[in-house]
């Protein structure tokens, strides 16, 4: 059973910093691409950084570049997000994805609310 389940998110003031992570089991973790997605209220789902199977290619939306960091610890079968200098803008449900192929895998998301 594949299983993807997001934590870290929480209420944060705006200049401060989060760690997300994403378990990942039942598929084979190092093959698979993993990113980052967000979605606010109102808006479209939206890519926030991605990471190649042996991480060496990564990948970060124009919005976030200089703040995110995305990492990987393929013998953990782990995945971060880490979030500094956060901005009311980055409020959103932040998504794991995992993906191979025509393969996509999704979790359910946490919440990360940026506000004083």
């Amino acid at each position: 059973q594949v299983q993807l389940v997001e934590s870290g998110g929480g209420l944060v003031q705006p200049g401060g910093s989060l760690r997300l992570s994403c378990a990942a089991s039942g598929f084979t973790f190092s093959r698979y691409t993993m990113g980052w997605y967000r979605q606010a209220p109102g808006k479209e789902r939206e890519l926030v950084a991605s990471i190649t199977s042996a991480g060496g290619i990564t990948n970060y939306a124009d919005s976030v570049k200089g703040r995110f960091t995305i990492s990987r610890d393929n013998a953990k079968n782990t995945v971060y997000l880490q979030m500094n200098s956060l901005k009311p803008e980055d409020t959103a449900v932040y998504y794991c994805n995992a993906r191979f192929g025509w393969v996509d895998y999704w979790g359910k998301g946490t919440l990360v609310t940026v506000s004083s």
